[in-house]
């Protein structure tokens, strides 16, 4: 189904805030560090493009599974990012999703697709974040009332 515009487009993308709560109550996000530019090494949310042919919904599930190996979560939209210049590369807007994984599902994060690696970390002791995503991780926060 192709298509042709006059006037250029922003593309979309998905971004997932896995949480995990620990034995002793600490809440933990999933994140990746990088394995291609912008931002090379950096850490991020696992996420990605979506595709022309699939939903929003199923975007961020492929996305989550491609780069961590973890499918077993409910997902949930949280909120939809559109700052100018939140991605060098174009015009992006981010749909992002959050939800939170039991022990064993937390165990079968590893790194695959574009992610270098994967890393569980305390919400307050998270590493500076590419793009937009210390932003993501806030908005994120507030809405599990955390």
């Amino acid at each position: 189904m192709p298509y042709t515009y006059e006037y250029p487009r922003p593309v979309v993308t998905v971004d997932i805030i896995v949480f995990h709560r620990t034995n002793d109550n600490n809440l933990e996000i999933l994140i990746i560090q990088r394995d291609n530019p912008p931002f090379e090494g950096k850490w991020a949310f696992p996420g990605g493009f979506v595709e022309i042919d699939e939903s929003l919904d199923t975007a961020a599930y492929r996305e989550l599974k491609e780069e961590t190996g973890i499918s077993k979560i409910k997902l949930e939209q949280l909120y939809t990012f559109g700052t100018l210049n939140r991605d060098p590369r174009h015009r992006t807007i981010s749909v992002a999703y959050t939800g939170f994984v039991d022990e064993e599902e937390k165990q079968k994060a590893k790194a695959a697709s574009d992610a270098r690696s994967t890393g569980w970390f305390k919400v307050d002791q998270v590493p500076p974040l590419a793009f937009d995503h210390d932003e993501i991780l806030k908005k994120a926060l507030e809405f599990i009332d955390y």
